[in-house]
């Protein structure tokens, strides 16, 4: 007879839905650990202890978000997945594992899951994965096409967990947004991510590239201009900025902007109000004003290319995007994200990759980030005519990719090269674990090390037992 599912929750506002939770977990210390934070961010919590009582709860109760344990002993948690989104296809389901494996990852995301996160979790991470999840629930039919873009924004590294912090203590806020990073790294999505959760969000997300345009073009399309203003101006015409009136207006690649442009902007950041091009009143708006950049605009503003005073009127609060190349662990959640979206756009049965084409997606340094992942991906799902994609399926400079360790400059002050050494021992370590799906044996063949050199280097360094199967280190398989 199943669990019965017991309850946790802290009382919220009456006006006030936060939401309701599910966790199924027969760990009862983790799952006691996850009712507590989320009952005193206001969820409601459900909790469950095995698979059966949590898919009775899941129909009986329609949590908005599910937190299902990937190993379970009388379940596995991709079943469990498959089994939720049969009940309700638009079910959001957060995975949560204390093993590294790329494949479990891959399936996952292949199969609908919202996000993936590993044990030894912070708390932070799980709050904002869960706002996050619930945000894309209540906004899911009325958010249009940044839903989708909003649902892009996966990855379970400390690096775009503190962005995803961030964005959810930021996004209710009117508070002007500077986002910086490479082409590619998702400034956009983040910019539909903060509208989404904010009191705006039922008002437009208007987005435009200031490098799309000439400078003559882009005051027209960005103020607007009267009839004529100019040849070819036949009618008045709104621009964009006053489109986006009680909504928001994203500004990709702010840098690019003329110095004379910049002066206008400045004008409607500080006044909250615009003159269209020919006219001669003055239009008031209310707009939350959100800007993207790949350049330095600290340095544009010393070589006097970017006004100083526009610059602190944006940078009010910044989010930097970490390149893909930094945040690594991140690549097999996104690649099965991206093999269901093009696995189902394209017809095509392509459910897996193989231990070859994980390693060589890992290799690579992706200069153009997930915009490139993203590409290659799809690439290789439309090419392909096995339902597996390997090696022999990525284009050349993907599969070439050398495996290597960048060595930094030696800073002024000195290294302690023991400590970098082991700090890339365990690096590598870690990412023979997570490769191997936590057998030793395996990860010792990945490293071209025998079992006995790699449980010692493991108990050594202390590696943390999630990583790995701890029996493994009492067995020897040659012994």
């Amino acid at each position: 007879m199943p669990e019965r599912p017991t309850a946790a929750a802290a009382p919220a506002p009456a006006s006030i839905d936060p939401g309701r939770v599910l966790i199924v977990d027969d760990e009862e210390s983790v799952g006691e650990v996850l009712a507590v934070v989320l009952a005193k961010e206001g969820y409601e919590v459900e909790r469950a202890a095995n698979g059966e009582s949590g898919l009775a709860c899941f129909r009986a109760r329609k949590p908005d978000v599910v937190l299902q344990d990937l190993r379970m002993p009388d379940c596995d948690g991709i079943t469990m997945l498959r089994r939720y989104r049969e009940a309700d296809p638009n079910a959001l389901v957060i995975m949560i594992t204390a093993f590294g494996s790329w494949e479990a990852a891959v399936d996952a995301m292949r199969l609908g899951a919202f996000d993936f996160i590993r044990k030894p979790f912070d708390n932070r991470d799980v709050r904002a994965s869960v706002a996050r999840a619930v945000l894309l629930g209540r906004t899911r039919g009325s958010a249009g096409g940044g839903l989708g873009a909003a649902r892009s924004m996966v990855g379970s590294s400390p690096a775009i967990q503190q962005i995803f912090d961030l964005i959810r203590r930021i996004a209710s806020t009117d508070a002007t947004v500077l986002i910086q990073g490479e082409s590619g790294t998702g400034k956009e999505l983040v910019a539909r991510a903060l509208h989404l959760g904010s009191p705006r969000a039922a008002e437009p997300f208007i987005p435009v590239n200031c490098g799309a345009f000439t400078e003559s073009l882009l005051e027209s399309e960005l103020f607007g201009h009267m009839r004529g203003a100019f040849t070819g101006a036949v009618a008045d015409k709104r621009g964009l900025i006053e489109l986006a009136d009680r909504g928001t207006f994203f500004l990709d690649e702010v840098g690019e902007m003329s110095p004379a442009l910049q002066v206008k902007l400045l004008r409607v950041l500080e006044e909250r109000e615009l003159k269209r091009v020919g006219g001669t009143e003055n239009t008031r708006v209310d707009i939350r004003f959100i800007t993207a950049t790949n350049r330095d605009l600290e340095e544009e503003v010393r070589r006097q290319t970017f006004r100083e005073d526009l610059f602190y009127r944006l940078n009010v609060i910044t989010l930097r995007l970490p390149p893909l190349r930094e945040r690594k662990e991140d690549i097999p959640l996104l690649a099965g994200h991206f093999l269901a979206k093009f696995g189902r756009a394209l017809r095509k049965d392509v459910n897996r990759f193989t231990p070859d084409a994980m390693a060589a997606l890992l290799a690579y340094d992706w200069p153009g980030n997930i915009r490139e992942l993203e590409n290659s991906v799809q690439r290789a799902v439309a090419l392909v005519e096995k339902n597996e994609i390997g090696v022999e399926d990525l284009v050349d400079k993907v599969r070439s990719a050398p495996a290597r360790v960048a060595a930094p400059a030696i800073p002024p002050e000195g290294v302690s090269l023991d400590q970098k050494l082991e700090e890339v021992e365990r690096a590598y370590l870690g990412q023979a674990l997570q490769l191997s799906g936590g057998n030793l044996t395996k990860a010792a063949e990945l490293l071209k090390l025998t079992f006995r050199s790699l449980r010692y280097r493991v108990k050594k360094l202390g590696i943390a037992k999630e990583l790995f199967r701890p029996e493994e280190l009492e067995d020897d398989p040659g012994s």
